[in-house]
């Protein structure tokens, strides 16, 4: 290698240059989403399909390291779901962080997720994007755009990004996009990190949903109870034999579907249950909120609800349904979209339980030393998962 070109041999730095070489080779935006309309009129999928491997051409998507990530299966009693540890992403060297420490900060773009980061050069403490190239596509009439992670956590692991930076918000709309956006891509779903923190994403700051082509662990779960919604007939719904609280709904019609999950998230905001230590609030300060997943299943429209709640306590300070500080080494961070969907995801190598893991994210630990067993304090829960309706 010739001398001098590098300032430090570190990955932050070695990432600025590569990307600038490879933003050169990059076709112009202009060009990309001509090809992408093109390809959209042979079918959704082969417009998916050109984008992605585009993007693992031009090296955004980080396919060298993404490879040394490791995946499997394992068999639950919820059925087989997905583990991962994710090896891929680099971590700062501490050469890094102390030039970060000193380094002038811009503000611009204003998050990761902004438009502004196509084509932009970067520095040490924002990756650089020279080779990135987004798709704009319309939402219930606003401007969104379309782009994969740089680091895919599974097949075509794509965003989906509000063209303002504003900030996230789980309502009515929220469920008419992500059902409008499974439409023009029928072969994705789509899903939206819960609004509040701890149980919300790594980035609240910008409106944005994440997708993908993949059949998820809990997409393959079937309904552990059935029940109807009587303002709502033509919608079938049920609870999902899953480990969190989900709710499914299901049917042709868009808007009733839209409008039976809004009165979903309405009345599970206000429900509070101080026997299992959900509270809608404390002092103002709102707890309960959804995270939601839509595919298509056929013909039909599907939308998948997990009811969240963010308490914290005293002895559980980063959420009284998170993992508990035993289980740190293993998942500290939010529980986001990924993780209530099909994986855990963790950088390190270890023998996990994974029942224990996920039971400890409906009770407290004063619950799982009490009187019921385990087993059955999931069935009294899981029997209550609609009491509020």
């Amino acid at each position: 290698m010739p001398q001098g070109i590098l300032e430090d041999d570190t990955v932050t730095i070695r990432d600025l240059l590569d990307t600038k070489i490879m933003g050169i080779l990059t076709p112009a935006p202009s060009v990309v989403r001509k090809i992408f309309e093109e390809k959209y009129q042979v079918s959704p999928k082969a417009a998916t399909e050109f984008y992605y491997h585009f993007s693992q051409a031009t090296n955004y998507i980080r396919t060298d390291r993404i490879i040394k990530d490791e995946k499997w299966e394992t068999d639950t009693e919820f059925g087989k779901m997905d583990i991962t540890i994710n090896l891929s992403k680099p971590e700062k060297d501490p050469r890094d962080i102390a030039k970060d420490g000193t380094a002038k900060k811009s503000g611009y773009p204003a998050c990761l997720l902004c438009r502004e980061n196509e084509g932009y050069a970067g520095h040490l403490s924002h990756p650089a994007r020279q080779n990135h190239r987004i798709i704009p596509i319309t939402l219930c009439g606003e401007q969104y755009y379309l782009q994969y992670s740089p680091y895919v956590y599974y097949n075509e692991h794509c965003i989906i990004f509000n063209k303002n930076h504003i900030p996230m918000a789980i309502n009515e709309i929220t469920f008419n996009k992500l059902l409008d956006f499974v439409k023009q891509f029928p072969h994705y779903m789509a899903g939206s990190n819960a609004d509040l923190p701890i149980v919300g994403g790594s980035i609240l700051s910008h409106d944005h949903f994440q997708g993908g082509s993949y059949v998820f662990a809990m997409a393959k779960a079937p309904y552990e109870q059935e029940f109807d919604l009587e303002r709502y007939p033509d919608i079938h719904a049920g609870i999902v034999k899953w480990p969190m609280s989900v709710i499914r709904l299901q049917g042709r019609a868009m808007d009733s579907i839209v409008a039976a999950a809004n009165h979903i998230l309405t009345k599970w905001r206000g429900y509070s249950d101080p026997e299992v230590n959900i509270f809608s609030d404390t002092d103002g300060i709102p707890h309960n909120t959804i995270t939601p997943i839509a595919r298509m299943r056929g013909d039909l429209y599907e939308l998948d609800l997990v009811l969240r709640n963010n308490i914290t306590t005293i002895d559980c300070p980063l959420g009284l349904f998170h993992p508990h500080t035993e289980y740190h080494h293993i998942k500290k961070e939010n529980i986001r979209l990924q993780i209530v969907i099909f994986i855990l995801s963790y950088r390190k190598k270890l023998e996990l339980c994974l029942r224990k893991f996920w039971r400890m994210q409906a009770f407290t630990r004063e619950q799982m030393k009490g009187k019921l067993h385990s087993k059955d304090l999931l069935k009294v829960y899981k029997k209550r998962t609609t009491s509020f309706l």
